[in-house]
């Protein structure tokens, strides 16, 4: 569904991602595992489209997307939601979530259209009752970097991206967007799952690769990895620090 080959990026004298092979299966949950540095927030900008490689490939759906604007990305089925909360601020919490529908759809439909489409994405990952005529602006940080994965879900993605989404969120609604995680894989779709929590990776990801120094340094089935084994991936030096105070 999603390849890369040879993937790398360089600023200046800096490789912030070095030769990186991956290839993304449909109806799977994929998570990226890797200290601060490590070319998860790089890999993701290049997967994107936000950022060109240095050398190597993308592909989509069987189709080359090297080097593609994040519009042309989009339209080809893959959102993005990154840690940062990136909304219109005077605009309100259903405007913002319309955004995503692509379309001049979205801003020609009525008020109540409008409010029905917000409703529906938040739905799917919050109880919590979201003033719908809000706007932006004042919203919590928990409460816009739902609005902002609500707008990625009126895609209707086939690849979901997710950078440290879950960071801001209390349990009941990281429950929430873990179930609407698992229900897009289990409907075919694919989810790269970017987070610093070993238990959110062990809970929800089929696969985990793991970065280092901007080198991929594996690729495991969670089922035959340990969270210990995981760390002494990410950060040998960590785990050895750990052992010896055990």
């Amino acid at each position: 569904m999603l390849e890369a080959c040879g993937l790398s990026k360089r600023y200046g004298e800096t490789v912030a991602l070095s030769n990186v092979d991956l290839a993304f299966q449909p109806g799977s949950v994929h998570a990226i595992l890797g200290e601060n540095g490590c070319g998860k927030s790089t890999l993701v900008k290049l997967l994107s489209g936000i950022v060109a490689p240095s050398s190597g490939s993308i592909r989509m759906l069987g189709r080359p997307v090297t080097g593609s604007n994040p519009a042309r990305i989009q339209q080809l089925g893959l959102a993005t939601v990154f840690q940062e909360v990136l909304l219109a601020p005077e605009r309100s919490v259903a405007d913002n979530i319309v955004l995503g529908t692509g379309s001049a759809f979205g801003w020609r439909a009525s008020r109540s259209a409008r409010h029905g489409i917000a409703a529906a994405a938040l739905s799917r990952i919050t109880s919590l009752p979201i003033d719908l005529d809000a706007p932006a602006g004042s919203l919590s940080l928990a409460v816009g970097q739902l609005v902002v994965l609500a707008r990625a879900l009126v895609r209707r993605p086939k690849v979901l991206v997710l950078d440290e989404v879950t960071a801001a969120l209390d349990l009941g609604d990281r429950n929430a967007v873990f179930e609407m995680i698992e229900d897009h894989a289990r409907t075919g779709g694919l989810v790269l799952f970017i987070s610093h929590r070993m238990d959110e990776v062990m809970r929800l990801a089929h696969r985990v690769t793991v970065l280092r120094n901007g080198q991929l340094v594996d690729t495991l089935e969670t089922t035959s990895v340990s969270a210990e084994r995981l760390l002494q991936l990410m950060a040998p030096a960590t785990a050895r620090e750990l052992d010896h105070a055990l």
